[in-house]
């Protein structure tokens, strides 16, 4: 029964739809065997055409602005940005340099009603300085993000609330010293997984008459009681 029914959908083929999948068996036994013809050319994605077999380099006119042998060029240490390696300190720093903390919450065009929720829940229940929406790369976030500013006092309670209720996003939380580099990319934690934070062209240390402390001048009214 089986072999009759593969039968008749064999008929339903049209011989010219025959000749087509034969001659593109054919073609592909040719191309593993390195026999395809010289006509025989494709364009590969990256602009380069394919004759038998193999990448052919286009013709181009022109110099590279990147210059010549490139590959010979010494692979040299960059610099540390991280702060204490230069010449490890004789003593730890006090706790006490960190003057205030900031937490950013990052979100996208797929999870912003997430964001909108979190931002709802912590201006309802602690008193922080709340940032306005990004809804675009701003600094050295390089995704839409709001942020809370909030005291060294409340760390004890914010970061273990963030913790359980992230709703999944991810979320940099940095103090405020004098060296905001090293406060994005080196004494931050992170909430979920962490995301790259283009914080590289920032100063490694406030201007002179410059505040470091960074103060949290709350602007929310807590209304509903934290939960315990």
């Amino acid at each position: 029964m089986s072999e009759q029914i593969d039968q008749e959908w064999a008929d339903q083929l049209a011989p010219t739809r025959r000749a087509v999948l034969g001659a593109g068996i054919a073609g592909l036994g040719a191309a593993a065997a390195g026999t395809l013809p010289q006509q025989a050319q494709a364009a590969s994605p990256g602009g380069q055409a394919i004759t038998a077999g193999k990448l052919q380099p286009t013709t181009t006119t022109g110099d590279s602005e990147w210059g010549y042998e490139t590959f010979a060029e010494p692979t040299g240490r960059p610099g540390s940005t991280r702060p204490g390696e230069a010449q490890l300190p004789a003593t730890p720093r006090p706790y006490t340099a960190i003057k205030s903390y900031h937490a950013h919450v990052y979100f996208d065009e797929d999870t912003y009603h997430k964001a909108a929720l979190l931002r709802k829940w912590a201006a309802e229940r602690f008193a922080v300085e709340l940032g306005n929406w990004n809804k675009e790369p701003r600094g050295p976030h390089v995704t839409p993000s709001f942020y809370f500013g909030f005291t060294v006092e409340q760390l004890p309670v914010i970061i273990p609330w963030l913790q359980l209720n992230s709703l999944g996003l991810r979320i940099l939380i940095h103090p405020n010293t004098d060296n905001p580099r090293a406060d994005h990319l080196d004494y931050a934690l992170w909430v979920n997984r962490s995301q790259p934070v283009n914080a590289y062209g920032m100063e490694t240390s406030l201007t002179p008459g410059k505040r470091n402390d960074l103060p949290v001048y709350p602007n929310t009214r807590p209304s509903v009681i934290l939960e315990v």
